[in-house]
């Protein structure tokens, strides 16, 4: 079977423009694709009121760039956090609603005072929830997010207190994550009120974007979102789907076989981890990093990972109809023989790969890119790092 891919599709794979405009930008989620690229896609090979599905949604991109499109959007993922930040990222704001955390963000600074008694979260960090940041350099920063989250009750309803928290959960990543040097509570503070301007623009736009879809359909008020914390496998017995499929377009990145992602940890101070993100967020954690990668990469074989493979597929193949075009992005730690299995585990599931007419660029005629800045841990020690994707095509066999 063979697809026609337009140069508008090539173009946006392939540029390295950084992630921005609308909600994009709320939290920096692992692994996420650019919304330029799920833009040309859903452009592509969708029309409005269609529905788009996103099975591993992880920051929402899909469903963000789907709903400013008039497009109706599903996403699911195990990953609490993941559901969180989607969510948010996909609720429309009014001007009440911005106005109310602008307002509250007035106040709130002169509560952050790091002389004024702590408010611990103490159940949070009974359970392990703010591992390795409470040491000398970190606990100023846990302290801070203490007294803001105290503080959450000043906004009037639940859609402002998510936001505030993820603005929250943002400037504790730029702060914690990845960081050998922390910054001052000063600092801290600052980044907080800039990333609450930024967001509060970012909402304004995403909401404006819907409202004038409003005026274009008579079909729905706004493009409908929603947001399942659950595993793809078994999703065709989803009583809150029903009604949504078969998707004209299931748009997706899944967990990449032999390369780690760190999806539910945030790493203080070298490779300290610490799962602070899902207190922040009000969600639960509970599993360990083979849980949001299909398996553990230690394996080499990858057995687990292609039997999750298997049955996550096996149920997409359920929802889907002849007219559904799967369309994913997908790495490998090493491709050589990577690559073919998960075709054969996708043929299994039911689904036939497509051959890309017009836009291939390498010798097996698909379409492979290359992600500036990404660096991957590998299935092997002395593999190199790798950020290289191909773009796979599949329609039901």
């Amino acid at each position: 079977m063979n697809l026609r891919l337009h140069k508008e599709f090539f173009d946006a794979l392939h540029r390295p423009d950084a992630v921005s405009g609308l909600t994009h930008t709320f939290y920096r989620y692992p692994a996420r694709f650019s919304p330029l690229f799920a833009q040309a896609a859903i452009r592509a090979f969708t029309k409005p009121g269609d529905t788009v599905f996103d099975p591993f949604m992880g920051g929402g991109t899909t469903l963000v760039e789907a709903s400013a499109l008039g497009r109706r959007c599903i996403g699911t993922d195990i990953n609490s956090l993941a559901v969180f930040i989607s969510r948010v990222k996909t609720t429309p704001l009014s001007e009440g609603d911005l106005l109310a955390v602008h307002s509250w963000t007035a106040e709130i600074m002169d509560r952050v005072n790091m002389r004024k008694p702590p408010v611990r979260a103490i159940d949070w960090a009974d359970l392990g929830y703010q591992r390795n940041i409470s040491g000398k350099s970190t606990w100023p920063i846990r302290k801070a997010a203490e007294l803001i989250l105290a503080n959450l009750g000043g906004l009037d309803t639940e859609e402002q207190r998510q936001f505030a928290r993820c603005a929250l959960l943002k400037t504790a990543q730029w702060a914690l994550d990845c960081r050998t040097h922390i910054p001052p509570v000063k600092q801290f503070r600052g980044q907080f009120l800039r990333y609450l301007k930024e967001m509060m623009d970012g909402a304004r736009d995403y909401a404006d974007t819907l409202r004038r879809l409003a005026f274009r359909t008579d079909r729905f008020e706004h493009p409908l979102s929603l947001c399942v914390h659950r595993p793809v496998a078994g999703i065709e017995g989803e009583v809150k789907l029903a009604g949504f499929f078969p998707p004209r377009l299931i748009l997706t990145s899944p967990p990449y076989p032999g390369v780690h992602v760190l999806y539910h940890r945030w790493q203080v101070r070298g490779r300290k981890e610490t799962p602070a993100p899902f207190w922040i967020a009000n969600t639960v954690d509970g599993n360990g990093a083979s849980f949001y990668t299909f398996g553990d990469r230690k394996r080499r074989d990858l057995g687990p990972y292609y039997e999750n493979l298997r049955a996550a597929f096996s149920s997409l193949a359920r929802i889907a109809d002849e007219n559904t075009l799967l369309v994913q992005l997908v790495a490998f730690s090493d491709p050589a023989w990577q690559l073919t299995t998960y075709l054969n585990v996708m043929e299994e599931a039911g689904f036939k790969e497509m051959a890309p007419q017009g836009a291939a660029n390498s010798s097996d005629g698909r379409v492979w890119r290359r992600v500036p800045n990404r660096k991957w841990y590998a299935l092997q020690k002395e593999s190199q790092p790798t950020a290289k994707e191909v773009v796979l095509f599949h329609r039901l066999a």
